[in-house]
């Protein structure tokens, strides 16, 4: 049993990209065609994640000329090159399966809105006395 999460272990990625469930991403995946290689961008809404450690997989919904496209990627997967959050959603939801259903405006997820820490103020030392 040590033996199987020491080579889990060494098939994780070191940095993985954090994000969460109701975020939309551009997952940056590299396709192999004969002896070619490209990376095709997949962007969609985030609706659920699953498992643990190197088998932690997320699926990945968008729309695609009306109809709905779910495409569910592995997080460790070497031809997962990155993820880049481009909106991060409010979501009270830890799988958003109901979306599925619907259709239009009520299909979109609340932006959640990161607050920005304040520069630090001036310190008696910093200030110039004149």
């Amino acid at each position: 049993m040590n033996e199987i999460k020491t080579i889990e272990e060494s098939q994780m990625k070191k940095e993985v990209d954090t994000f969460n469930v109701g975020d939309t991403v551009k997952v940056h995946f590299k396709i192999v065609e004969g002896r070619t290689e490209r990376i095709q961008v997949y962007e969609g809404l985030v609706i659920a994640m699953k498992n643990s450690s190197v088998r932690k997989t997320f699926t990945v919904r968008k729309n695609s000329y009306g109809v709905g496209v779910e495409r569910i990627f592995p997080l460790h997967s070497p031809r997962v090159v990155k993820v880049e959050v481009t909106r991060a959603g409010k979501v009270r939801r830890a799988k958003l399966y109901y979306i599925r259903t619907k259709v239009g405006k009520s299909a979109k997820i609340k932006e959640r809105l990161v607050k920005k820490h304040a520069a630090p103020a001036e310190t008696e030392t910093t200030k110039t006395h004149t």
